[in-house]
């Protein structure tokens, strides 16, 4: 450092060397400092998951740390060989707990290796072994690091991936059933497949791909929705229930219908209330000769199902009443906010069939879960499914309702027209983790994929996916239905029906009938509260164990050592008994948790039947 007078002032100039030499002093104190702060926390909280019958390594890498520390701070070579005994045990504990998988060993590894960099340093070489600090690799350990640590990497990434991938054939030239270029339902056909044949983008290309246009829709709220496409029009409804309708080469806007929501009612549980997920598309027979021979079918969250023309927009005024129909009827006096519709209705035998949509665990007895079907063109009631009222396929009678509290169908339908089957995939009686005041025809229907008969609403047949939920597994997800080859050559018609517990029901769609082997498997019983019980056994298919991992303390995931050890530790704190873990009083792990899983399916290739 250089100073000199100035006039009136006082003048210093640091030049590289001072500076060196503040770093030299300084750096080398606030690493081991660092290094014993970081220990604290791994001796203190691992020797509660000790205590709570976990893994001695946190405790033992703290303790190692803290001592590496102060000897470092002693300025004593040692407290380098301790870090670097604890980086090689690190290393030989995380194989022992996670194999080659890589994406568990990188978090147990490279957060101690980033640390062990700044012994690298000339600052720290200086500070521990004075102006004359060994060259780096001069040792026989040192420079076996080196092609140790590249061989140990080659050999994770070649074994540790555990993903197998298989070579896809392109679309581009293969012949397809489909030739189909519209897109007229939420998962394309109305059986759900999310497929496309088309092949002008393809993996060749679509990095090349250029943003065409941009449409804002001015709405709040989430967007949910699922755009269609028929012929030269996009068709999407926005948060508040708006139908926008799209130029689909342009983006530019070819009309609009607001159902002029009350702003109020948007105001309340607005994550619902401003969700849409899609509408429905519709084409008359070509008998029918009147207004909206194509039209927009959408419901709304303010229980509404209201028609509008597919090319203008404007209302189809002879369906129900001027163009709407009001779903409140038979559901009681509840507010508004406590049932409505966030789905598009499905379409079959020439009838739009709606669901609902209730507010759990506010309450037992909410509105009914039952599903209606009104005339495609007219609007007028055609049948309801109310479980409550098997035998009853009307509408109830003045001063009654439809059966209260049963298993909503609030999610997407899937259609089979050729066998006049509608399938519903199910909710559960509210509360959903408690089960205890459940009607027994709920406990039937729950959790469950059920056919309707479109014409009539009867039940054709009903597979169940989860026994006596008690864990919010319904089946958010819309049925897929595809044909599979039989051992003979013949036809199948299959329903492939995912589940958010992660479980793929593989079933004859034509009778409910199992295709894959499923079979009961035991499951926890004990941890519940008297008042409810627990179904002995749950369906598992066993050709597709899909989501079988078992938890336990070493699959908790840590970017760090530090968030590592919180994970395992709360897990230890929570009870956890494997899949289907019973809901009680206290803290549970329940795997899948309620939002899957599956939350609404996937796609299937129709080419290549894969899901």
């Amino acid at each position: 450092m250089v100073a000199y007078r100035s006039g009136c002032f006082n003048k210093l100039r640091f030049d590289s060397q001072d500076l060196d030499d503040v770093w030299s002093r300084n750096f080398p104190r606030i690493f081991y400092a660092f290094l014993g702060v970081i220990a604290i926390p791994l001796l203190l909280g691992g020797s509660q998951l000790i205590l709570l019958g976990g893994s001695f390594y946190y405790s033992f890498a703290g303790l190692a740390l803290a001592y590496s520390a102060w000897r470092l701070w002693e300025r004593d070579p040692q407290g380098l060989h301790v870090f670097g005994f604890l980086l090689f045990f690190t290393i030989a504990w995380s194989f022992m707990e996670s194999g080659t998988n890589l994406w568990a060993l990188a978090p147990r590894i490279l957060p101690w290796a980033v640390l062990g960099i700044p012994f690298l340093t000339p600052w720290i070489r200086r500070d521990l072994h004075g102006g004359n600090p060994p060259q780096l690799f001069s040792s026989s350990i040192a420079k076996a690091t080196v092609p140790l640590t590249i061989v140990i990497t080659v050999y994770v990434f070649a074994e540790g991936t555990g993903f197998e991938v298989q070579e896809m054939v392109p679309r581009s030239g293969v012949n397809t059933v489909n030739t189909n270029t519209d897109w007229p339902s939420y998962g394309n056909s109305a059986k759900g497949t999310r497929y496309s044949p088309l092949d002008q983008i393809n993996s060749s290309n679509v990095g090349n791909l250029e943003l065409a246009w941009t449409y804002r829709t001015g709405a709040g709220g989430a967007f949910k929705a699922t755009p269609l496409m028929v012929g030269e029009l996009l068709y999407m409804c926005t948060g508040g229930n708006r139908v926008v309708a799209l130029n689909a080469e342009s983006g530019e806007l070819a009309w609009q219908f607001d159902p002029l929501i009350d702003p109020e009612h948007l105001a309340q549980a607005r994550y619902f209330t401003t969700g849409c997920r899609g509408v429905s598309y519709y084409e008359a027979p070509p008998e029918y000769d009147g207004e909206c021979q194509a039209r927009i079918l959408t419901n709304t969250t303010d229980a509404r199902l209201i028609a509008v023309d597919a090319l203008t927009g404007e209302r189809c005024s002879f369906f129900g009443d001027q163009g709407e129909i009001n779903l409140t009827i038979g559901m009681g006096n509840d507010p508004r906010i406590a049932n409505f519709q966030t789905s598009p209705p499905g379409i079959v035998s020439g009838n739009a069939v709606v669901g609902g949509w209730v507010i759990d665990n506010r309450s037992v007895g909410p509105p009914s879960g039952v599903v209606r079907a009104f005339n495609a063109i007219t609007g007028e009631f055609a049948w309801a499914w109310d479980m409550g009222r098997p035998a009853n396929t009307g509408e109830p009678l003045r001063g009654e309702v439809y059966t209260r509290g049963t298993p909503n169908v609030w999610s997407l339908f899937s259609v089979d027209e050729e066998l006049g089957l509608i399938y519903a995939p199910t909710g559960n009686e509210t509360p959903d983790y408690f089960g205890g005041y459940r009607m027994e025809v709920s406990d039937e229907y729950a959790s469950s994929v059920v056919a309707i008969e479109g014409a009539t609403g009867n039940v054709r047949w009903s597979y169940q996916t989860v026994h006596h939920d008690i864990w919010d597994y319904d089946v958010p997800s819309q049925p897929t239905l595809i044909d599979l080859p039989g051992d003979n050559g013949e036809k199948i018609r299959a329903l492939i029906q995912p589940t958010k517990r992660g479980e793929v029901f593989i079933l004859n769609r034509e009778n409910g009938e199992p295709i894959f082997d499923i079979q009961e498997l035991q499951v926890p019983q004990t941890g519940g509260v008297p008042e409810d019980y627990v179904a002995a056994t749950q369906p598992f298919t066993m050709d597709l164990p899909i989501w079988r991992m078992q938890l336990d303390e070493t699959k908790m995931w840590g970017m760090t050592p530090l968030d590592q050890l919180w994970c395992r530790i709360e897990y230890r704190k929570m009870r956890y008994e494997g899949h289907f873990t019973v809901p009680g009083v206290g803290t549970i792990l329940q795997n899948p948790g309620a939002t899957g899983g599956f939350k609404f399916g996937g796609s299937i290739s129709l080419m290549k039947q894969i899901i």
